[in-house]
């Protein structure tokens, strides 16, 4: 499940990053929305599956309150879930 959740919050992070970067700029200086639709749907789908999987990973991976708000606030910033992934989601293997 570990794995599912590292690509799941890379993805998202992408996603974040191509709605705000590109989809929104589109939209708001070239006046072409055509793009936040698509990139918003699947920003929000991956959003969702992040919140759900750091749920079901708090009590196998031993987050702690802060540690928890921390990969839960991470996915409202871009690029946090990349430092989420770099710094609680290491394999134990």
């Amino acid at each position: 499940m570990l794995k599912t959740f590292k690509y799941i919050a890379i993805l998202e992070g992408i996603s974040t990053i191509l709605l705000f970067f590109v989809a929104m700029p589109m939209k708001y200086l070239f006046n072409h929305p055509e793009l936040i639709r698509p990139f918003g749907m699947t920003h929000g789908i991956l959003f969702i599956l992040y919140i759900i999987f750091a749920f079901l990973l708090k009590e196998e991976r031993n987050w702690n309150k802060n540690q928890f708000a921390l990969i839960l606030s991470a996915s409202l910033v871009p690029l946090g879930t990349f430092y989420i992934d770099s710094k609680y989601l290491k394999s134990t293997n």
